[in-house]
């Protein structure tokens, strides 16, 4: 009995070592360097994060600053934690189905929480986009989700 409690409890030391890696390299990417709000030029495409698979709240919207589009979640930002996040502007309101067709993949959520910012490619429409997800690719799970009012 004392082994199989030792051995359970090894088993969640290392799987709450494994969750605290995961989210440790969600750090910002430094090629994406913070924005000042009074720079930054908002555009009409803005929308409030719903909840999916996971509780998600805050704002997104997108930026163009210095001839660069950038997509701005604001520091009202929450979701769960979760391995394998990313940012994705999404063909659909709701994101139905993740097809490489149906979105562009803005890089690894880079934190769960707070202000951040992702680079948009120039050749990217964004016309053609109707949401931002936060997805778990690891699970195919919509963790929130933004429609774009604008």
């Amino acid at each position: 009995m004392k082994w199989k409690s030792i051995v359970i409890l090894c088993t969640v030391c290392l799987l709450t070592v494994a969750c605290n890696k995961e989210t440790s390299s969600n750090q910002p990417d430094a090629s994406t360097p913070p924005v000042a709000e009074s720079k930054a030029q908002t555009s009409k495409n803005s929308g409030s994060f719903v909840a999916g698979a996971h509780s998600t709240q805050g704002n997104v919207r997108l930026v163009t600053e210095n001839g660069k589009r950038y997509l701005m979640l604001d520091r009202a930002f929450k979701t769960d934690f979760g391995p394998d996040l990313f940012v994705l502007l999404h063909r659909d309101n709701p994101p139905k189905q993740y097809r490489s067709q149906d979105y562009v993949n803005l890089g690894r959520l880079q934190g769960t929480s707070g202000t951040q910012r992702y680079a948009i490619p120039a050749n990217v429409n964004l016309a053609e986009f109707r949401s931002v997800a936060i997805w778990c690719r690891a699970f195919n799970a919509t963790f929130g989700y933004a429609p774009f009012s604008g």
